[in-house]
């Protein structure tokens, strides 16, 4: 594990390639930002994700660079040599570079794992629907903090990307019944299996890596119509911790409303059974009283309702939402009351 080793020099750092992959990385990052906010260019979030990746996996190769040297290669098995890849040498990918960090936090490498994932889920096919970035904008503002805040970390203010980054314009949000009505309908048929994965990932954290800014950024926009200075900058970000209790109050009234739906996302697994519930239930509503745990895998490997762990490359989270959760937490799968009846 390779801890954070902050590089705050007053010359900044020298020509090499530690800063030529960190120079590299910012690019990447800003071509990610700058796809992201051009509402017209084809495959919108696609891009935006595969540069921030690409950007994350370029900044880790420059901090080990920096703190390891050339250790972050890999090697054959029992030998000095490297491997190669048409004939280059074969760095850690993002995977590898997450676990080799110790000091990121559980919501920064939430937040690292869900884009992997999505992206290994969006790579062979087309998403570019509106609907996929309103729903992951947190996620897309966290991954872009996260990435500036290693870097600041790591090698100081200097490298920071806020004076290059401007504030996206944002179209109305107002739609008529038919537009939303339209838009649900090819949600429905083209990205429902991404809308299932995303929702899927988000049941699966605890609520203090869910709630963390680190995993998803939250916005409140509020209108400033009163005792404005025209000096005033039109976009101000405060910190939570400068706002006076009054006030937060008040805020907090706000997030009531709008987290409402959240707030019985998860209450401990609510109405989902273990494979051994599923069991005891088929076996007391029907006469076959021999159904087992064989039994039920058998019905799930048939119907598709979740990989199992003898699929090397089976992702845990490719259930059947419908009757069928993976609760990462305890490395297990959880099954709706729909799914007990189904067999039944």
């Amino acid at each position: 594990k390779i801890p954070y080793q902050s590089n705050l020099l007053a010359m900044g750092l020298r020509q090499g390639k530690t800063k030529q992959l960190l120079e590299s990385a910012i690019d990447c990052a800003l071509l990610a930002v700058e796809i992201y906010n051009k509402p017209r260019t084809p495959f919108r979030i696609e891009n935006y994700i595969t540069n921030m990746i690409m950007a994350w996996t370029k900044v880790f190769h420059a901090h080990f660079q920096n703190t390891i040297g050339e250790k972050y290669f890999y090697k054959q098995k029992g030998s000095t040599r490297y491997i190669l890849v048409d004939g280059e040498r074969k760095a850690w990918e993002l995977t590898t570079c997450i676990k080799k960090v110790s000091t990121l936090t559980p919501s920064v490498k939430a937040n690292l794992e869900f884009f992997i994932k999505l992206r290994n889920k969006i790579e062979h096919r087309h998403i570019n629907k509106d609907e996929i970035g309103t729903i992951i904008f947190g996620e897309c503002q966290s991954f872009l903090n996260n990435f500036e805040a290693f870097i600041i970390e790591c090698f100081g203010e200097e490298y920071a990307l806020n004076e290059s980054l401007a504030f996206a314009l944002q179209f109305s949000t107002l739609r008529t019944s038919q537009q939303r009505k339209a838009s649900k309908t090819l949600l429905a048929k083209e990205v429902k299996e991404l809308m299932d994965f995303i929702s899927k990932y988000r049941e699966s954290l605890d609520d203090t890596t869910f709630n963390s800014q680190e995993f998803s950024i939250k916005l409140i926009s509020v209108p400033k119509i009163s005792n404005t200075s025209r000096n005033d900058l039109a976009v101000e970000f405060v910190n939570w911790n400068t706002v006076k209790d009054a006030d937060k109050d008040k805020y907090s009234k706000l997030l009531a409303i709008i987290k409402e739906k959240h707030v019985i996302k998860e209450v401990i697994n609510p109405g989902r059974l273990k494979p051994g519930e599923v069991v005891s239930k088929v076996c007391a509503e029907t006469p076959i009283d021999k159904f087992n745990h064989f039994d039920h895998q058998c019905l799930c490997s048939i119907f598709s309702i979740r990989p199992y762990k003898k699929e090397k490359e089976a992702d845990p989270f490719n259930t059947n939402s419908a009757y069928c959760h993976y609760d990462e937490a305890h490395d297990d799968y959880l099954y709706q009351e729909a799914w007990a009846k189904y067999i039944i």
